[in-house]
């Protein structure tokens, strides 16, 4: 696969997670294991930090998640918390044979749980890969 002149792997990559200036981004679930490499691309593309304590409503939630972090349905009804109701979830999991891998099944299961649909999937870096959650058109509140 070629890259375009003056691009990345990573600045494609921020490109189709859709990050750019002025979103309002929360992240939850970093833990040592994540991915450096593609958060500085992020925040490089974003131009500030990301949102932690959510005193407005964000654009996009980056969710860290790994097997053992506990119940997956749980964890993303929590992300929703501050998201707007046009907002998404980057839900981001070991990929397959990773440590911390998220079985398919379980993942399309706690988004049906938490009211969301899987609109697509991403490789994002050589050990995540990257889902995008969103509300079902019909379900936006």
């Amino acid at each position: 696969m070629g890259t375009a002149p003056g691009s990345t792997p990573t600045s494609l990559i921020v490109a189709a997670l859709g990050v750019v200036p002025g979103l309002a981004i929360q992240e939850l679930g970093w833990d040592e294991d994540v991915d450096e490499e593609l958060r500085s691309a992020l925040l490089d593309a974003l131009g500030e930090d990301f949102v932690y304590d959510a005193i407005e409503a964000v654009d996009v939630v980056l969710l860290w998640w790994r097997d053992e972090d506990g119940d997956l349905g749980d964890g993303i009804v929590d992300a929703l918390t501050d998201l707007t109701s046009r907002g998404h979830i980057w839900l981001l999991t070991p990929r397959i044979g990773r440590e911390g891998y998220v079985d398919p099944a379980d993942l399309a299961e706690a988004a049906l749980a938490a009211g969301l649909a899987l609109a697509n999937t991403a490789s994002v870096s050589r050990d995540w890969e990257a889902h995008k959650l969103v509300r079902p058109k019909g379900g936006r509140r």
